[in-house]
């Protein structure tokens, strides 16, 4: 995906957006297409609504909350002292994990890109969070065409197209439903992962459970 914003360019062949080349257009107009929400969400040392502004000079107040609510950040941003106003520390280092995410996903929704780039946002965080970002996530991707790059398959089972990469080579593809059927890397990681709670949700007794004897 680092082909996509022009981070580095092919040696090989070409990256098109709808039929355009990429170095056929300026970084800038190229960038103004793409949100990014990464691992390590980047924070800078000034207050919430600049940070959450950032990319988009223009934005009122009005539009800052507008997508911090829609990110499901609003709540947690309101009860500090100092709100949007609240200055954060060098890489947002004042905030949980999950609140930097939240935060670079109002970001992203206040920038409203054509493509988003999704990379493993939902790493190192607890169920609660994990839920509060799945919530904002389906918001920010509405609309859009998304790269999500995970490890956790709850972030891709309603992709249009899953692309399974074991040591850098593809090894399977499809949707979720279709390489749930088949033997492989993604099954291997579906029973480990999400198979007990989609069980448990269908009313299927797990072994696990001390149910089924």
């Amino acid at each position: 995906v680092n082909l996509i914003p022009r981070f580095y360019d092919v040696q090989e062949g070409r990256i098109t957006i709808d039929g355009h080349d990429v170095r056929a257009v300026t970084f800038a107009s190229l960038r103004r297409q793409i949100g990014m929400v990464l691992q390590e969400s980047f924070l800078f040392s000034a207050t919430i609504r600049q940070n959450i502004a950032y990319g988009n000079r223009k934005a009122s107040l009005e539009d800052v909350v507008a997508a911090a609510t829609s990110a499901r950040a609003h709540d947690f941003i309101a009860a500090l002292p100092d709100g949007y106003d609240s200055r954060l520390g060098e890489r947002g280092i004042t905030l949980s994990g999950g609140q930097r995410q939240r935060m670079a996903i109002a970001r992203a929704l206040l920038l409203n890109p054509r493509i988003l780039i999704l990379d493993d946002s939902l790493s190192a965080v607890d169920t609660e969070t994990e839920y509060l970002i799945q919530q904002a996530l389906a918001t920010l991707m509405k609309g859009r065409t998304t790269f999500v790059i995970a490890q956790r398959l709850i972030t891709l089972k309603n992709a249009d197209q899953i692309i399974v990469l074991e040591h850098g080579r593809i090894v399977q593809r499809g949707t979720h439903d279709e390489l749930v059927k088949q033997p492989g890397l993604y099954k291997r990681i579906y029973d480990l992962q999400l198979k007990d709670q989609e069980d448990v949700a269908a009313g299927v007794p797990s072994l696990a459970s001390g149910v089924v004897r």
